[in-house]
């Protein structure tokens, strides 16, 4: 790539870490990073290419993300560097099918002509551009290969110019065109950098801290060591997704209702699913997210809820933090509420519940942006040992909580035979306040 002007240059080593600005001013055509997790891996590619769009007049990059909030995330970046270098904005758009539906793409257009998009990775839109090309978090993409056979031909097209392509992401196992291209890439250039490494190049993180929060071998040698563990995909892709969405999914009136609700306090979300389910297909018709709110008033708007003569079953999140409240509605409630501590029994019983709901079409949600990347950030990983979990990016809004209370609810509909309450979490299952527990808050994270 063409190098920072001398202007942004001096812009640049003020604000990027050491690691960040070896990444910006290597100049390579094809270039990969494998980076820990809160590095700054977009934050350094939108600079990139920001960068290049100043320097080279009528250019255009396109980021293809692994889901619509991780391509927003990547274009506010790219938002805040155009700041930085006082680079005219044309304008910005979001274009979308309908005003919820999944965004098409993002895109910046600048005064000199360089533009900027943004779109959730799918290999038939990535198929109509052109361009420079980023790929954000690439081992967590729904179809890889398929996006690279996309992509790679309009790459390296002489006809088409001499286009650049960056990839980064934190390894997820071996099972996916990343850990292919990081292996077997011999023509790429290379930036590996763990947690460690930030660290000792200025990233103030207390490692520490991190790794007791995180208090699992497996993920910490992933998601921050950079190392390849396991195998895995996303749970419930857009497509599928998107087959039980609708615009107006609203209570049929004449069903039996159920309730989900997945708890938490400090830094998660606590969430209300509630379902009505008519003939053989569970309606989701409220979801209330319950933020930074104190438990008793949660257990209020709970037992408010509880209190509906059709609510037939109730599944609640008891592990520890939520094993007060969930106990407190079981004795109001007797046999309707089923407080379920989350084992990899649970687990395994609830996401799969969920899985075959969508596949079979028997719920229906709200197209609604929230819950769908909540959805779609949960992906089953196999580690090398055969262990299951499931497990989703901790963001400003939570843990994908509400897929985690739609899986309760789904659970609540098909009345499940067993009530974990009894059960002893095991080595999978931990909670966030309690750091001697496992629960789907971080397994969920």
């Amino acid at each position: 790539m063409s190098k920072p002007s001398t202007t942004s240059d001096g812009i640049l080593r003020e604000i990027l870490l050491p690691y960040q600005w070896d990444w910006v001013r290597d100049a390579s055509r094809f270039k990969m990073g494998m980076w820990s997790r809160q590095t700054g891996k977009s934050f350094a590619t939108a600079c990139e290419a920001v960068a290049d769009c100043q320097v080279n007049p009528g250019s255009m990059w396109v980021t293809l993300s692994a889901g619509e909030r991780q391509a927003l995330e990547w274009m506010e970046k790219a938002k805040q560097w155009s700041a930085a270098f006082k680079l005219v904005v044309d304008s910005y758009d979001e274009v979308r099918g309908s005003a919820n539906a999944v965004i098409t793409r993002a895109e910046i257009r600048y005064a000199n002509g360089s533009r900027i998009v943004a779109i959730p990775a799918n290999p038939d839109t990535a198929r109509g551009y052109s361009a420079n090309l980023v790929l954000d978090e690439f081992a967590i993409h729904e179809k890889p290969w398929d996006i690279w056979a996309a992509i790679y031909p309009s790459i390296t097209n002489p006809l088409k110019g001499e286009k650049k392509l960056r990839i980064v992401s934190t390894p997820k196992g071996r099972s996916n065109k990343f850990y292919d291209l990081w292996t077997k890439g011999e023509s790429y250039s290379k930036h590996k950098v763990t947690i460690e490494d930030a660290v000792r190049m200025g990233l103030e993180v207390d490692i520490e801290e991190l790794r007791r929060g995180v208090d699992d071998p497996d993920i910490w040698a992933q998601e921050f060591m950079c190392e390849f563990i396991d195998s895995g995909g996303v749970l419930l892709p857009y497509e599928l997704i998107a087959k039980c969405e609708g615009d107006n999914v609203t209570d049929p009136g004449d069903g039996d209702m159920f309730i989900g609700m997945d708890i938490g306090r400090r830094h998660d979300l606590s969430v209300i699913e509630t379902g009505v389910r008519s003939a053989e297909t569970l309606y989701v018709v409220e979801t209330v997210k319950l933020e930074k709110m104190p438990f008793h008033e949660q257990l209020q708007i709970l037992l408010d809820k509880l209190s509906n003569p059709r609510v037939k079953k109730c599944c609640i999140d008891a592990t520890g933090i939520g094993a007060m409240l969930a106990e407190e509605a079981r004795r109001k409630f007797g046999n309707v509420v089923e407080e379920v501590i989350f084992t990899a029994q649970a687990k395994a019983d609830m996401f799969g519940k969920m899985r075959r709901a969508f596949e079979d079409s028997t719920v229906r949600i709200p197209s609604d942006r929230d819950l769908r990347e909540d959805l779609h950030a949960v992906v089953r990983s196999v580690s090398t040992g055969g262990a299951i979990s499931y497990s989703a990016p901790r963001n400003a809004d939570g843990h994908s909580d509400r897929a985690a209370a739609l899986a309760l609810l789904i659970r609540a509909s098909q009345s499940a035979a067993f009530n974990t309450a009894s059960e002893v979490p095991d080595s999978a299952a931990w909670d966030e306040h309690e750091p001697r527990q496992r629960t789907m808050h971080r397994r969920i994270a």
